[in-house]
């Protein structure tokens, strides 16, 4: 790795890690431009999913506590 992508590198590692997300996303999208018809369907579904919350068809999750069973059953 260049010194130039290194630096970059350890000042990424300084930024809070919400930060850091936004950082990643942004490079990602560099290098993945998004896919429109993607974007539609995932708009489309999503919509559908608070919908069917909403009616009571669909049960929802607090996102810490989803998160905290994964890191349990994998260990992380």
């Amino acid at each position: 790795m260049n010194t130039r992508i290194q630096d970059l590198v350890d000042r990424a590692r300084q930024l809070p890690p919400e930060e850091q997300a936004t950082l990643l996303s942004a490079l990602h999208d560099l290098v993945t431009p998004p896919d429109s018809a993607w974007e539609a369907a995932w708009a489309s579904e999503s919509l559908d999913r608070l919908e069917a919350h909403r009616r009571g068809e669909l049960e929802a999750v607090d996102s810490d506590d989803a998160m905290a069973d994964l890191r349990r059953k994998h260990g992380r």
